[in-house]
Parts: C-alpha cells; structure tokens; sequence
C-alpha cells in the first residue's frame, strides 16, 4: 500500500488544528489510512517527519499531505472548498489567455496525451517543495504505474515564453541540460547515463522519436517522462509561480491527477490558472483539452439499499450530510417503496434516491455499493455499534465446494497435479498470448501494474503460464486448477459474470486429441452425466483437433490440441493439450 511521509508542521497547518498521535491515529480511519512511524520527538517541528500508510489504491487523492488533510478537515464538519474557480465542464470551458501547448502528430505513437495548468499565488518554501516532489512521485510510480502511463513535471513559470510545445524529435540529434547535470546530453545519451535515464529509460528504450516539452524560444522544459531540464524545470524554494504538465497514455488518468494537484494547491491557499492543450489527433475528450476539468459521472443510490447493507436506519438527512462530509454534491428525491424495501425506510415512509456527484479529485465510483461505503465513512465508524447475530445457524461447505473436491478427486486419480493460480493477469497473458478477443475479458479500471490489469476469462492461460517456465521438469506434465474465472455478459445485471472452472494441460512429445477425450469421458462419467461432443471453433486450438463438451444440451466446456501460434506465443516447445469445463453447470 502506498505510504508517505509529510512534515508535521505542514500536515498541522493545512488540517487547521494539532492533535496528539494517539487522537491522530483514530482520526486517519476516515481516509482509510493509519500511523505508520511516530516522528522522531527529539527533532524540532519544523523537522519532524509523520510517515502515514494509506490502505485504498482506489483514492490517490489521499497519497499527499494536501489530500490527507483535506479529508480529515471536512470528516470534522469543515466548510467544502469552491473549485468552480479554475475547474472547467463540459460547455463551461475557462479562459487560458495565451496559456497554450501544442501538440505534434508525431507523438500519437510515442507518448500521445498531455495536460497542464499553474500553480500562482504565492512563493513555495521548502517543505511544500518537498511535499510537491513526493506527491510527483506518488502519483505517477503506484496510480501512472512507474511513469509509463503517467508522469509529472514541474516547472519555473517566470522564465516560460508561451505558447509551448510537445514536440517529437530525433533522440541522437537532441541535446539539453538534464536537472543535476552541468553539460548538455543527447536525448538518447541520458537513457543510458543519467540516474534517472536508467531508472526510466526502458519506458523509451527502442523508440525512433522521444518527447520533449520545450517554450516558445525553443528553451527545453523536459524530456518525458525521463527527466526534466536544468533551467526551466529546476524548481527551488521562493519560486512563485509554477508549470504543472502531465504527460501519459490515458487521458482520463491525466486529468483526474491533475484534479489532484490542482485541488490540493488551492486548498493550500494558491490560486490555479487552467492551460490549453492542443492535440492533432481525438483524446477521447476533444484535441482540445482545458484543465483542471470535471468528467466524473454520477453514481445513485437508495435510502433503503444504504439501510440494508450497513444494517442501520439512518433518515434522509443524516445520509446527505454524511455524503457532504465526504465532499460529494448530493441531490434527493423521494420515491415509492415496494414490500422488499419499505422494511429498510420505516423512519421515511417513503424511499428516497440519492444522486452523487463526487468531487473532482475522486473518480472511484462504481457502483452503488460505493456510494455506501461513502455514507459509513461520513457517519464514522463508531457510529455503527457492534451486534451479535440474531439467528443461529450451522456452518457447512457450499455445494459447489464439495462437487469441486470430489472433481480434484477424480483429477488426481487421472494422473493430474493440482495448481493454484492469480485470477487477475495481464492483457499479454489473458489475450494477445491466447489468440482471443478482448470483448468479453474484464479490465480494471486503476490497476496498480500491468501485470494485474486483467480478470482471468479463462484457466488455460494461467496453466500455459506455468508450463512455459516448467520446461526442466521431467516430461510429462499433467497439471489442472479449480478456480473462479470471470467475464462480461450483458445477460447477468451486473453484466458480468463468475463461474467455478475446472482447467487441464498435458504437456508431452506424444499429447494428443484422442488421449485427451478418453480423460474427459472418464472425468464426465465418474461426475454422473452423459455427454456428447460437437465440432468447435475455439482460436486457441487447431482447427478439427478440437471438440465442445455438451451437457443436457448445453455446451458446458471444450477440449482440444493447442494452437501452435499459441505455443509459439508463450516459447513453449512440446505438443500441449488442454481443456476447461464449467464446474456449476455440471452440478
């Protein structure tokens, strides 16, 4: 989980008021974070250092001093702040002035977004400064997944010539100061012998162009998202106004960061000056792009869900104004209840809806059950008394746990090992590797890396993982996992859906269609059902060496001879056969 480290009196002065650490421990429950280190008490204020681990990767408005604070100051009934200054909308669109950066064509296939504003007001002092570069560092290592979907630089605004420019350029024909250098480098030299070209430079590494963000009389700001210049992006204490610009590869991530600084800057007192950014080419919200700028969606929720799933009774308003204290514009309307939810509403008579719009730093809602969470948040923890169960019950295994041992049974008694797999994966893994669409294949919306973007569709995938680094074991192989796969289906009302898999590979010189089918005849027959098979079309296998397994009329799995491509994708060398059969729908 992301931690940080704010100095005492910076946090103490942008929260309004001090507490002890034991108080403070109890009051960081509110932004879902707790004490990670007690400062060091021999050290003077001014010095003193609170390290605070956050405990939600779904909240990077909480991974900064300004965030923390802000969450704390309104969970106390604090006044909200007013962005409508410098936020802009869809159809409100605020005045830049000559505040402008233009895009090249060039970029769209090297690192094709930016967005930007500046920070105005008032000078920066040492401790903001340092507060600056670990929010920089924060957001873009855990929410920009170590700079390659996001990076931030910042800037001395007094010694830009506006309009800027994003530009794509020759990295061996290139040169500029790099921040900590005294003599010039090309773009493609830093990679290889800058501290920060060495950290970064794979996010480059093999590209013909490199981005570089330069001012109107050609001045270098910075090479994205590797380093910034010696000049114009050596940001010290006592610089009054400030460039922020972030580059990346979403845009919905660029700006919802750019909320978050701009956000936690104006709630320190400094003013915000939106900048225009002008693509050649669409963004997914227009080629040109003002920021700090508002694109969250609505979420809703009823009184009586809210009742019924935190198993309280709260009334109308106690909901909108624990939702304000979560810094959510609130509206509600009263509507009719049924007999499933007028037990849930008895304080109202009537139910009532409740419409959210979060605040511009957030875009973690989801679903409605998000919305509730936001309400127990805002009503406090303690709030809710603990209750000992009402109804006496007798703990047993699910059904579909005790049809999945007696499969893992049959399995082993097959000759099959049992393995345990990640359900989340990347999109190289559960797809491009697979020969597959992506369609039907769930993606989360934050994902901390790359290498968990991805719901598992599928089991195979995961065994082929395995495979492919198994190629020292002993042949054959003859591996299988019981476990949850997920993906879209606009049939369920979440349009999702989660089903019980059971997923099997061989591996060997002489894997084969035939060998395979007298297995899966052999499992079906020792589960108690009669099956019949049809010819399938499945990418992952070879045409005609591949069959459906059907059940009471329904397809319930497939089996076949792995694609060649497949294998090749995945560098594995001997034949594979594999198959994956619904285990619900054999229950």
């Amino acid at each position: 989980m992301p931690k940080i480290e704010v100095n005492e009196k910076l946090f103490f002065n942008l929260l309004g008021k001090k507490y002890d650490y034991d108080t403070l421990e109890r009051k960081l429950v509110c932004g879902k974070a707790e004490l990670d280190e007690k400062p060091d008490m021999s050290m003077s204020e001014d010095e003193r250092v609170i390290k605070i681990e956050l405990n939600d990767t779904n909240r990077p408005d909480l991974w900064s001093t300004g965030g923390v604070t802000r969450q704390l100051r309104l969970h106390e009934g604090a006044k909200r702040s007013d962005y409508s200054s410098f936020i802009s909308r869809k159809g409100a669109i605020k005045d830049t002035g000559n505040r402008t950066i233009t895009v090249e064509e060039g970029l769209k296939d090297v690192r094709p977004f930016m967005v930007s504003f500046v920070i105005s007001g008032k000078p920066i002092d040492d401790p903001m400064l340092k507060d600056i570069i670990q929010t920089q560092e924060k957001l873009c290592w855990n929410f920009g997944r170590k700079r390659k979907s996001i990076s931030m630089g910042v800037y001395r605004m007094r010694e830009i010539t506006w309009p800027c420019h994003y530009k794509a350029v020759d990295p061996d024909k290139t040169s500029f100061v790099p921040l900590a250098c005294d003599a010039p480098m090309t773009c493609r030299q830093i990679l290889t012998d800058h501290p920060k070209g060495k950290d970064f430079g794979w996010i480059l590494e093999g590209l013909n162009k490199f981005p570089l963000l330069t001012d109107d009389k050609n001045e270098v700001l910075s090479m994205a998202p590797i380093i910034n210049s010696a000049t114009l992006g050596a940001v010290q204490v006592g610089d009054k106004d400030l460039m922020v610009e972030l580059t990346g590869d979403n845009m919905e991530n660029l700006i919802l960061a750019a909320n978050i600084v701009a956000c936690d800057f104006h709630d320190a007192g400094y003013e915000i000056l939106p900048v225009k950014v002008v693509h050649p080419y669409e963004t997914g919200f227009g080629k040109e792009i003002v920021v700090p700028y508002y694109f969250q969606k609505e979420a809703k929720a009823t009184l009586a869900a809210i009742n019924k799933k935190l198993g309280s009774d709260l009334t109308k308003e106690q909901v909108l104004d624990a939702l304000s204290r979560m810094d959510n514009d609130v509206t509600a309307k009263d509507i009719a209840t049924n007999e499933k939810t007028a037990k849930y509403c008895a304080a109202n008579k009537t139910d009532v809806e409740f419409t959210v719009n979060p605040a511009p730093y957030r875009n973690d809602f989801l679903h409605e059950v998000d919305v509730i969470e936001d309400v127990m948040i805002g009503m406090s923890l303690d709030y809710f008394k603990p209750q000992k169960p009402n109804d006496f019950t007798i703990g047993k295994l699910s059904d579909v746990t005790l049809f999945s041992r007696k499969t893992k049974e049959i399995m082993v008694g097959l000759g099959y090992q049992e393995m345990i797999f990640n359900y989340l994966g990347s999109k190289r893994d559960y797809i491009d590797r697979m020969n597959i669409s992506a369609d039907k294949v769930i993606e989360i919306l934050n994902p901390m890396s790359e290498n968990y973007q991805f719901v598992r569709p599928s089991i195979i995938a995961s065994l082929l993982r395995a495979e492919s680094a198994a190629a020292n074991a002993i042949f054959p192989h003859k591996i299988f996992e019981i476990g949850k796969v997920a993906f879209l289906d606009e049939s369920e009302n979440t349009g999702t859906k989660t089903i019980q898999s059971l997923g099997f590979m061989t591996a060997a010189n002489n894997a084969n269609f035939n060998d395979l089918a007298s297995e899966v005849a052999s499992l079906i027959y020792f589960l108690d059902h009669k099956y019949e098979v049809k010819e399938a079309n499945d990418p992952r296998f070879i045409p005609g060496r591949q069959a459906a397994v059907i059940v009471n009329g329904k397809q319930v799995g497939i089996f076949g001879e792995i694609h060649p491509q497949v294998l090749e994708n995945w560098q594995i060398a001997v034949p594979c056969v594999a198959g994956e059969i619904d285990i619900e729908d054999l229950m």
